[in-house]
């Protein structure tokens, strides 16, 4: 349990934050200490609603030298429960919203905390280029966020996590010290890299309030693809073809089950169904070139191909703008679409791409096993090895009782996890949900090296106290 907060804290907390600095309102509180998803629910006794990096120091500051605890939050999308607080200061960083500069010769945006995803991709195109993290949450998912989560997205298969789209980061440390590391250079190999350490540490480390992240180039060749398969091996096998017919210039490769389409269609109004007939899985192919044309011409050769060798049932080729965001509407719209469906138990894992279909196979026959006439809307990144496997009850069944058998199912498909080397959260993060988790799989040695980083840098243990061992 958290301890209170004494009163003097709150009492210093507002003085150094202003009469608009903070609230303890209900109201204004309430959709901060509610996950996305309905799961975790919180409470505080303090919102911080710090305007600068400076308020952020010193909120930070008096709270370590009391030895009070704080949970850093951003967009609050976040899906394992980490920026839910359970009685420590809440500090928002959505008053951190300025993007700084915009710097085309180095091709780099800096922009602050709170500044949501899809700012920053505005504010790109609009100096003629691209941030390339892509998120079905861009409209709230922040800059602050998606570093301290190291976030995936659609497009790591050719640009990396978070942490490959940053140069420097600006954080205040645990104590609250400034670390100005707002650096824009593509080398710097002079000791420890700080940056990477924060980067994914889920505000355990301290508060990033600012960034300088990578830009990159408009590319106007663009070719999307929608493709029926008749069985989960063909999406590896054309994984190959798509690499080697395109280039390099393989954007994404996505992968959705039947039952996942349905749910799109079902409850997402004004969705509709590519191609005439079902398959049992499809995948979502996006090329991309700065030679114009040339996308075009690859996705048209690597779906004849597919076609021609039978990898490729049936596809659907986006002749507009409008058609390509319709067919990335229906995978975009996979987590919004369950939620209406009731029960889940939803795992966030990677494997080595290689065997992606075998551990889908595997899981399916133990969840069977475990709850026959369960539904499984399996879906993903199956570029890069990260599958969303999420398990739904039979239809008619007892909520309560799948909701009882969750942990059982998680130890379930994370042991055949392990089996394959892989990882039980592939871009979600720890946070409060996997953190016990987590240290069931990870070495001694590796849990000890990580808890010796953390006591250096927090030694109070002040920073999202739940999460990360």
């Amino acid at each position: 349990m958290t301890k209170p907060v004494p009163a003097d804290i709150i009492s210093r907390l507002k003085a150094v934050l202003g009469e608009n600095g903070w609230s303890q309102d209900p109201e204004r509180l309430q959709p901060k200490l509610v996950e996305w998803r309905d799961r975790w629910f919180g409470d505080t006794p303090f919102l911080a609603l710090p305007a600068n990096t400076a308020q952020v120091s010193a909120v930070v500051g008096v709270c370590y030298e009391a030895g009070v605890a704080i949970t850093p939050q951003g967009g609050n999308t976040g899906l394992v429960g980490g920026q839910i607080p359970k009685g420590e200061i809440l500090l928002s960083t959505e008053k951190l919203s300025r993007v700084r500069e915009i710097e085309t010769f180095d091709d780099v945006i800096v922009a602050e905390a709170g500044v949501t995803l899809a700012a920053i991709h505005e504010a790109a195109a609009g100096a003629n280029r691209r941030f390339p993290l892509g998120l079905a949450s861009e409209g709230s998912a922040t800059v602050g966020g998606f570093i301290s989560t190291n976030a995936g997205g659609t497009q790591v298969l050719r640009y990396g996590t978070a942490r490959s789209l940053v140069l420097g980061l600006e954080a205040v440390l645990p104590n609250g010290d400034v670390w100005d590391g707002l650096k824009r250079l593509r080398k710097d190999n002079t000791g420890y890299d700080l940056k990477q350490l924060l980067i994914g540490a889920e505000g355990t480390l301290g508060v990033v309030t600012a960034a300088s992240l990578k830009l990159f180039p408009v590319l106007e060749s663009r070719a999307v693809a929608w493709i029926g398969l008749t069985g989960l091996d063909a999406a590896v096998q054309l994984l190959a073809r798509a690499k080697q017919e395109a280039g390099g210039a393989v954007e994404a490769f996505e992968m959705i089950a039947r039952i996942g389409v349905e749910f799109v269609l079902r409850n997402m109004p004004g969705s509709r169904d590519p191609l005439d007939a079902p398959y049992p899985y499809y995948v979502l192919v996006e090329f991309a070139s700065g030679e114009p044309g040339s996308a075009e011409g690859a996705m048209e050769r690597f779906l004849a191909k597919g076609l021609e060798d039978g990898l490729v049932a049936d596809a659907a080729l986006a002749q507009t703008g409008a058609q390509a965001k319709a067919l990335w509407a229906l995978r975009e719209n996979q987590s919004a679409a369950q939620k209406p469906e009731g029960v889940v138990w939803k795992h966030d894992v990677s494997v080595p791409v290689s065997q992606v279909a075998t551990f889908i196979q595997q899981a399916d026959a133990a969840m069977e096993r475990l709850t026959p006439g369960c539904r499984i809307a399996a879906f993903g990144h199956v570029g890069d090895g990260n599958v969303h496997y999420d398990v739904f009850g039979p239809v008619g069944g007892d909520p309560a009782l799948h909701e009882a058998t969750r942990d059982e199912a998680g130890r379930i498909v994370n042991d055949i996890i392990a089996g394959f080397g892989g990882s039980i959260s592939a871009e979600h993060g720890l946070g409060s949900m996997k953190t016990d988790e987590a240290a069931h799989y990870k070495s001694p040695v590796e849990l000890a090296a990580q808890r010796a980083v953390r006591l250096a840098l927090d030694p109070k243990r002040i920073m999202n106290p739940r999460v990360l061992f």
